[in-house]
């Protein structure tokens, strides 16, 4: 059965192994070895249902042939075993032969496997981490559903391992966002930065209490959603989650979806559900800029994504983005482009501003909630500020965000008020024309008696250079207007 020690016990076996350094290998590791366990139970199924099933993996490297040790001695391990996964197993399912037909089931394998290592260096302890994983019996759903807890227990240490920590949204977050832009069945949702797979989920979470007892819902739901991620262990991490969440299929491709040209995107079947929370922080490179229209340009990772998501909304489709804080107040051309484009097109209906330290401790730079649909362009949109809870000062991974956090927040979405707190702003609503005046500066309704923040250095050097980039903006204009007003040019 699956139980909570199980991480703890895989913990102080990779220990043990001068191969395996740090939280993030130690994760890279468990979840190739998951994902194979996983697939196999996945197989036994479709072979029960299909009889002329063929798998893409070759008989002698499914893990019912290699992995299971029936206490006869002849299981491998030591030597033989770190010789059949580096030379056999690894090689074989890095090159396995995909083609068109090729279904996502099976491309899945080859794809999770692309950029994944072994870095155990004892067979003996690699015999003992199999062995363990082995215990859990995926075929049984309650115990698969049970292991989606542990699982999530994986994700949440990403958060201290390093860089690792952008690829996972806290639960409370994603689950929160679900519940108001409530999913049904049959709508498709896409993710198209995924990480781990964490919106995705949430939303196959609410699905599932629509499925019932209908196979015909339960295929619905399997193609319910789409993901894209750039980088190979998140891939690999979400690839296996929705595995775990019954879906046979994933769609979740590995790739960057910055990569593709807009007048293809246009062409691409939309979405009606888009959940998302972008890589902020990093830049990008000329290559990937030029795929999107020149006013539309930005260096930004997380602006891009924004213009990614416009084009790929459906008609009356919904969104919720996590933006940083530099998208609200930055007024700087792509950023004011960005914003115009999505103001002017998209109903703005709410803006979340969230407290510090929600990401702790992989970033402290405070994130946001948009939340827009494809139905109108925006004619008011309403401002909400989540207060950091009494007793805390910040959050932190032993007292991350909790989704009861979010308590007053859902409360106030069905009763829309505008509250007012020492003569600050808590909740207010904003008509177009007082946005479009402030040159779509929506840094409003923000934390007025917090204690500054001390930032990261590197963090604390973008937020100013957003600042600087926002105040030469608006100086500009302001020029503009002066000259305009003088009957200059």
């Amino acid at each position: 059965m699956a139980n909570s020690n199980f991480v703890k016990r895989i913990q102080g076996v990779m220990r043990n192994d001068s191969g395996v350094n740090g939280d993030a290998q130690r994760i890279e590791q468990i979840v190739w070895i998951l994902f194979l366990k996983i697939y196999d139970a996945k197989e036994e199924a479709w072979e029960l249902y299909d009889d002329n099933y063929t798998s893409i993996i070759p008989e002698e490297l499914k893990w019912r042939n290699w992995a299971v040790d029936k206490k006869d001695g002849d299981a491998l391990t030591g030597d033989s075993l770190l010789d059949f996964v580096n030379t056999k197993l690894f090689p074989a399912l890095k090159n396995l032969e995909i083609d068109e037909e090729t279904p996502m089931s099976q491309i899945i394998v080859k794809s999770a496997f692309e950029d994944a290592n072994n870095y155990q260096k004892d067979g003996i302890l690699l015999r003992q981490v199999v062995n363990i994983i082995d215990e859990i019996d995926f075929t049984e759903y309650k115990e698969r559903h049970e292991f989606g807890a542990i699982y999530e227990s994986f994700l949440k240490d990403l958060q201290s391992a390093g860089n690792a920590g952008e690829f996972y949204t806290p639960r409370a977050v994603t689950d929160f966002m679900v519940e108001v832009v409530k999913p049904e069945l049959g709508e498709k949702i896409a993710d198209f930065a995924c990480g781990t797979g964490g919106f995705l989920t949430s939303a196959l979470s609410a699905l599932d209490k629509q499925v019932g007892n209908s196979l015909e819902n339960r295929g619905i739901y399997n193609k319910s959603v789409y993901g894209i991620e750039k980088k190979a262990l998140p891939h690999l991490l979400s690839v296996t989650n929705m595995l775990i969440h019954d879906i046979d299929d994933p769609d979740i491709l590995h790739g960057n979806a910055l990569e593709t040209d807009y007048k293809e995107l246009r062409k691409m079947a939309p979405f009606d559900i888009i959940l998302m929370n972008p890589p902020y922080g990093g830049s990008e490179k000329e290559s990937v800029k030029v795929n999107f229209p020149m006013e539309l340009r930005s260096s930004e990772t997380a602006d891009l994504f924004m213009n990614v998501i416009m084009y790929r909304l459906k008609k009356n489709g919904r969104a919720a983005v996590i933006i940083p804080e530099g998208f609200l107040f930055g007024t700087d051309n792509a950023k004011f482009n960005i914003k115009k484009k999505l103001f002017s097109e998209f109903n703005v209906h709410t803006v979340i501003r969230m407290p510090h330290s929600v990401f702790a401790p992989y970033t402290s730079i405070r994130t946001n909630i948009l939340f827009f649909d494809n139905s109108k362009p925006t004619e008011e949109t309403w401002f909400y500020r989540v207060d950091m809870p009494e007793g805390y000062k910040n959050f932190s991974k032993t007292r991350p965000m909790r989704l009861e956090h979010f308590n007053d927040a859902m409360t106030w979405w069905e009763n829309r008020e505008e509250i007012e707190v020492d003569f600050y702003p808590k909740a207010k609503k904003y008509s177009i024309n007082e946005i479009v005046d402030r040159s779509y500066n929506i840094d409003l309704c923000g934390f007025p008696h917090e204690e500054e923040v001390i930032l990261e250095p590197m963090d604390l050097i973008q937020e100013y250079q957003e600042k600087r980039a926002s105040l030469n903006a608006e100086i500009d204009h302001v020029l503009d207007q002066i000259t305009s007003m003088l009957g200059g040019n």
